[in-house]
């Protein structure tokens, strides 16, 4: 069978694209590939739309600054996250089942990386951000997922209390 030049070229182009996804699947980009469910969590906020800003710290002790936080549903939250240790630590927004099979994930992916908008992975020492609305009353967890450190007791909880709105049709009682 002969094979002509143009064939040869589809082929090898072909062959480079598999092997350029298979790399990226292997070098631990995590880009959506499983389903976060977001609708559950809320959903990335604007920059303009900030309510209030929340500093959070991570360090090797294996704990977050604080393991409980409130907010209101609506509200958009800048999180201003630091790396006070010199452990890769993360912070993930979730619900407790989505954190639960995500960390599964990671440990048999330990080198994961993460781009997206409710996750932010830092080495020791850096700041990041994570803008939130949270879009719904209920609870949520925020965990770092590196292998071991949800199990150390790496997480916390996050309350969102329900909107409070004045009703226009209630006056004082009488």
């Amino acid at each position: 069978m002969k094979i002509t030049l143009t064939q040869f070229k589809i082929s090898f182009v072909g062959l480079i694209w598999l092997l350029a996804a298979g790399q990226s699947q292997a070098s631990g980009q995590h880009t959506g590939a499983h389903e976060h469910n977001d609708a559950a969590v809320g959903k990335p906020g604007l920059a303009s739309s900030v309510n209030r800003t929340v500093a959070v710290d991570m360090n090797d002790n294996m704990r977050f600054g604080a393991d409980k936080l409130q907010v209101r549903q609506g509200e958009t939250i800048r999180f201003v996250i630091t790396n006070s240790g010199k452990l890769r630590h993360e912070f993930v927004l979730g619900t407790k089942h989505a954190l639960k099979e995500h960390y599964a994930l990671m440990m048999k992916n330990p080198e994961m990386e993460h781009s997206e908008p409710n996750m932010l992975t830092l080495a020791g020492g850096q700041t990041g951000e994570v803008i939130w609305q949270f879009s719904k009353a209920g609870k949520l967890e925020f965990a770092c997922l590196q292998a071991g450190h949800y199990d150390a007791g790496m997480k916390g909880n996050i309350v969102i209390s329900k909107e409070i709105q004045a009703d226009a049709t209630s006056g004082p009682q009488q």
